[in-house]
């Protein structure tokens, strides 16, 4: 499944590969099923923005923990930023930027965030829904995709 996203997917960072992998796996078996690669495939590609909320927060919730904790933050901050050479330690910017997310998003104020403040938060600004690294297609890559499989399709 990596190969093909990755492939025909343009846009699919590597970063998440194996966290789309564990979202499309629903009932954690190790094996996507015809039924989860359909199912994935459509919140992916053509999901409604309930749908891609609950998507992201799953690919952002490393541990399966049902939260987005400061450390899951950071590490994905960590990763998908850009490193700009400077004298400052690279992580103390971070760990601002995890701070300044969580006054932003973290509504219950419990240092971590729930399915309900990401959802909250992401439904007063849009933006909010890849905060943690891109783990969706754009729609130039999701159109690729889909001329792609047709084309392909038309070849049969």
């Amino acid at each position: 499944m990596q190969s093909i996203l990755n492939v025909t997917i343009t846009g699919a960072p590597l970063l998440v590969d194996p966290t789309v992998f564990r979202t499309f796996d629903r009932d954690n078996d190790s094996f996507v099923s015809l039924k989860e690669w359909i199912e994935g495939l459509s919140v992916f590609l053509r999901g409604t923005m309930d749908e891609k909320i609950k998507y992201c927060f799953q690919v952002y919730d490393l541990n399966s923990d049902n939260y987005i904790s400061r450390e899951e933050m950071f590490h994905l901050l960590k990763n998908s930023l850009i490193r700009q050479p400077t004298e400052e330690d690279p992580d103390e910017g971070i760990k601002d930027l995890v701070e300044i997310t969580l006054k932003r998003m973290d509504h219950d104020h419990d240092g971590r965030l729930s399915f309900s403040d990401f959802e909250k938060a992401v439904k007063e600004e849009n933006l909010l829904l890849e905060a943690f690294g891109t783990c969706l297609p754009d729609i130039m890559s999701t159109e690729a995709f889909e001329q792609h499989v047709f084309q392909e399709q038309l070849v049969l």
